[in-house]
């Protein structure tokens, strides 16, 4: 039990900062400003499970994916962390995620469940780095690394659930000013996240 605990809590502190869910609030909110409650709260809950199972997949699979691509996990770190301090360096300059074309392209899209909420904007390629940096920390037998690693991730989309859900309040308290500051401090500690990363994967390799 003292080993899923452990496990659960590397999860969260590994992944939150990285899907970040305050800072899908601005996006969650113009995209379904125009929809009922009832629509916006199937959103929510589809964005959540669409997160749960990009992660799930990348945790499971990504011993597989380092074999097969003949990477090894120093590299990963650094490709990892050099992916994730791009950015923290976009949230720290206030840099959008989406590109003007990707902007264009969801504004008419009905659903939004997946892209872009699910993919790029939470579990984006710093997250799924992550995962897969999580993945090759423990064997695949080891049941309790795995069940603690699949139980912060189930909170932590329960989490997103529930900040999507009360998205339309929390812009209104600490509007796009207030997510802004936030958005910076969150990047300030995903950049140091990003260049521990760094660090492990030279330090992997023997250079430093």
């Amino acid at each position: 039990m003292e080993e899923i605990i452990k496990s659960v809590t590397l999860a969260l502190v590994t992944l939150f900062p990285l899907l970040n869910p305050l800072g899908a609030v601005p996006l969650f909110c113009s995209l379904t400003s125009q929809d009922t409650n009832e629509f916006r709260k199937k959103q929510a809950k589809k964005v959540a499970v669409n997160v749960f199972f990009i992660l799930i997949v990348f945790l499971l699979i990504g011993k597989i994916l380092l074999a097969f691509f003949g990477i090894s996990l120093a590299v990963l770190k650094i490709a990892g962390g050099l992916i994730v301090a791009h950015t923290a360096w976009e949230m720290v300059t206030g840099h959008q995620k989406l590109t003007q074309e990707e902007s264009n392209e969801v504004s008419t899209k009905q659903d939004i469940s997946f892209t872009p909420m699910a993919m790029p904007l939470l579990s984006g390629p710093g997250s799924i780095g992550a995962v897969i940096g999580l993945n090759t920390r423990t064997s695949i037998e080891n049941l309790d690394d795995i069940t603690g690693y699949i139980i912060g991730i189930i909170i932590l989309c329960f989490i997103i659930y529930l900040v999507l859900m009360v998205s339309i309040k929390i812009f209104r308290i600490l509007g796009t000013t207030g997510i802004g500051v936030m958005n910076r401090m969150m990047g300030f500690f995903i950049l140091a996240i990003a260049v521990e990363m760094i660090y492990e994967g030279f330090k992997s390799l023997g250079i430093i």
